[in-house]
């Protein structure tokens, strides 16, 4: 059994901050790729960014310049530093992850249950 639990949603001001983590836990041998989509109502969800384990990063034009992912793998875990943000940026946020139970399994998409990220004008 894996979990992802994220922390760190709110509401703030245009213009603002906020920085989202999320913690893989349960049973867990290798992780792949980490990141973080978003749904804003009555829209599909969206890639946001994501990290490879070595540290590469890919980011959603709409973010770039003023988001950063970033992880800790000692800690299974990924934060989302959200600066300079805007009333498009409300929506739920999603943590996800590509995880390997054992060390000859494939690995297989895990999510959060998603954190609200409210942005007031």
């Amino acid at each position: 059994q894996v979990q992802l639990v994220e922390s760190g949603g709110g509401l703030v001001q245009a213009g603002g901050s906020l920085r989202l983590s999320c913690a893989a836990s349960g049973s867990i041998s290798r992780i792949n790729a980490m990141g973080w989509y978003r749904q804003a109502p009555g829209k599909q969800r969206e890639l946001v960014a994501t990290v490879t384990s070595p540290g590469s990063t890919n980011y959603a034009d709409s973010v770039k310049g003023r988001f950063t992912i970033s992880r800790d793998n000692a800690k299974n875990t990924v934060y989302l530093q959200m600066n300079s943000l805007k009333p498009e940026d409300t929506a739920v946020y999603y943590c996800n992850a590509e995880i390997a139970s054992r060390w000859f399994d494939a690995y297989r998409d895990h999510w959060g249950q998603g954190t609200q990220v409210t942005v007031s004008s």
